[in-house]
């Protein structure tokens, strides 16, 4: 390519998508690790999940959603503690998407680095890894427990068939959106929610100024929003 104006053609007119794909997995950050602002999870699963299975619809099965999972340390982390607490799959689903095939494809095969798992805490090193080298593989049982799918956050159509979900974490995603595309993709998981539902965000993060649909409430330093 000769200019940038070339290249914008030339994905436009890749009627396959594999140039789009491949811009997708040049340009989107993908800074991950296993255990990341793991107290958001520890309140969750400790404070909320136990009245969500007494009072949800459903109250036999939780579906939760990982959304911009990267290479998958989050919703492996999340299936982790949830097993040492003693949940199942049979009462709990987890979903996880990304819009780049190939954080997907690395997340399916969950072979690690020490990056990743620098802060694992030993004995979920010890009980569901293997080392082999320098990489830890996760072991099979947590990698059947996630269901990973592409998803564009951005776009209506993708989120036709993602309804129903209980719990979403979207951490570390919406600052690299600007106002509008936050408002958006704010409004997309607000719609995949059910009623009661709850959206955690990083940290860092907050929708102050995009959105007043969530009902936020803070247990132990943690910002949870709930749809209303």
């Amino acid at each position: 390519m000769n200019s940038f104006d070339e290249y914008f053609k030339l994905v436009q007119i890749n009627t396959n998508g594999n140039e789009l794909s491949r811009l997708f997995d040049a340009v989107t950050t993908n800074e991950t690790y296993f255990f990341r602002e793991s107290h958001q999870f520890s309140t969750l699963i400790d404070k909320i999940l136990p009245k969500m299975l007494g009072s949800n619809i459903n109250p036999k099965q939780i579906n939760f959603w990982s959304a911009a999972c990267s290479t998958g340390e989050e919703p492996y982390t999340i299936s982790m503690m949830l097993m040492e607490k003693r949940f199942t799959s049979s009462n709990i689903v987890i979903h996880a998407s990304d819009i780049s095939e190939g954080v997907l494809t690395s997340a399916k095969k969950a072979v690690y680095n020490s990056y990743s798992v620098r802060n694992i805490p030993d004995n979920y090193l010890k009980k569901y890894f293997i080392s082999t080298g320098q990489n830890f593989n996760l072991n099979a049982k947590v990698k059947n427990t996630v269901n990973f799918r592409k998803t564009n956050l951005i776009e209506d159509r993708n989120f036709k068939s993602i309804k129903g979900i209980d719990v979403i974490v979207c951490r570390n995603v919406l600052i690299y959106f600007d106002t509008k595309a936050k408002q958006k993709v704010v409004s997309n998981l607000y719609d995949s929610l059910n009623p009661g539902g709850y959206l955690i965000i990083g940290s860092s993060e907050s929708l102050h100024n995009i959105t007043r649909a969530f009902r936020p409430s803070v247990i132990n330093k943690v910002i949870l929003y709930q749809k209303i």
